[in-house]
């Protein structure tokens, strides 16, 4: 079974009541990128990478669309096998693994798909259907997050995320106290992320002020090297997230003792192969993580949730999804939603979702017969 044809079609995602704020940026409207592969065999696999702005990481909307015509020519014919298909991508093309990613994606599918089986059971198997999720909350005045978090609490997610940073660092401390306030006992788990916002002594500032608050504090500053400095000092387990760009500076951040876990997104660190991989390193390390993705429709979001579903589960901290944000699903009858903090894992062939290519018009580029 060969990739017999790649169509590449760019759709606009409207933020619901947005903007959604974090330290790097306020977003009003994402521009996502998705595939369509096409088998010798008549099957059909989707793929999607939808990178928040041109801030957030080293990835844009562009940049994915043009890296993917970079390589999509170079990929007619290869077997439709997700791991020979990575494996060609890095021959043609180095770096860019948000590109790669939608084309990995579209691969499980096409290849689950094929074969009848669900994506969840090509990564290994799922543990469970009913799959958790967390709630980010945007940057804002602290008595407005502490509402939000009593909101969601009662909603019934297990986790929530607050956003921090690029403020004077006594709100964050006030906001992060009054959420506290708010969930404490209820046994919701609670994340602080600054999206690499904070400098080096605010962040031993918070952790210092709060020791009473047993949060974890995910990506507080911009570099590793920053990190290195301030781990000795930290009250506070750290998660590594926009650091963790790809397996090598997994495994090294692992090996050193760097972080405590990592909230990793399925497109930055090149698709489900990769994915499943990094798993499989933290299950033997003994580290939590989240399975997630910085934007994107019910490609994305099926992808994280079968891969999520996979985790064992004192380990997982949960899928972050973007669906909230978002007016309607690509695929109305099975599209991904989160129901009282929790998402459905489609159970259907390859990621269970069917999207209506009608909503992403022509595509933007096409390859193969």
């Amino acid at each position: 079974m060969e990739i017999a044809e790649i169509h590449i079609y760019q759709h606009d995602l409207p933020v619901k009541n947005g903007p959604y704020t974090m330290a790097s940026s306020a977003v009003w409207e994402l521009d996502t990128t998705l595939v369509k592969l096409f088998s010798d065999t008549g099957h059909v696999g989707w793929g999607e990478t939808c990178p928040v702005g041109p801030t957030y990481a080293e990835a844009h909307a562009g940049g994915a669309r043009a890296a993917l015509k970079v390589l999509a020519e170079g990929l007619i014919g290869t077997e439709a096998v997700p791991g020979i298909l990575h494996r060609q991508m890095d021959r043609l093309l180095n770096g860019h693994n948000y590109a790669k990613a939608a084309l990995d994606i579209a691969a499980h599918d096409l290849f689950g798909n094929a074969l009848g089986v669900n994506v969840a059971e090509l990564l290994g198997g799922a543990v469970t259907d009913r799959v958790p999720s967390y709630y980010a909350i945007g940057i804002g005045a602290p008595n407005e997050i502490a509402r939000l978090a009593k909101e969601k609490l009662d909603e019934g997610y297990p986790r929530l995320q607050i956003k921090i940073g690029r403020r004077p660092v006594e709100e964050d401390i006030e906001t992060i106290t009054k959420v506290w306030e708010v969930i404490k006992g209820t046994g919701m788990r609670l994340a602080v992320d600054s999206n690499r916002g904070l400098t080096t002594s605010d962040a031993l500032r918070v952790s210092r002020e709060l020791p009473h608050v047993p949060f974890i504090m995910e990506q507080p500053c911009n570099t590793i090297d920053d990190l290195k400095k301030i781990r000795p000092k930290m009250g506070h387990g750290i998660y590594m997230d926009e650091s963790s760009v790809d397996l090598n500076t997994v495994i090294s951040a692992v090996g050193t003792g760097l972080v405590d876990g990592f909230s990793m997104k399925v497109t930055r660190i090149g698709g489900l192969t990769h994915m499943r991989a990094f798993r499989d390193i933290c299950e033997a390390c003994n580290l939590p993580h989240t399975c997630d993705d910085s934007w994107g429709g019910d490609i994305i979001a099926a992808a994280c949730t079968q891969i999520g579903s996979t985790v064992k589960t004192e380990l997982f901290e949960g899928v972050w999804l973007a669906a909230p944000y978002i007016e309607s699903n690509y695929d109305p009858k099975n599209g991904i939603r989160i129901e009282g903090g929790y998402i459905q894992r489609p159970t259907g062939p390859g990621l269970g979702v069917t999207p209506d290519e009608t909503l992403f018009g022509k595509p933007v580029a096409s390859f193969g017969s």
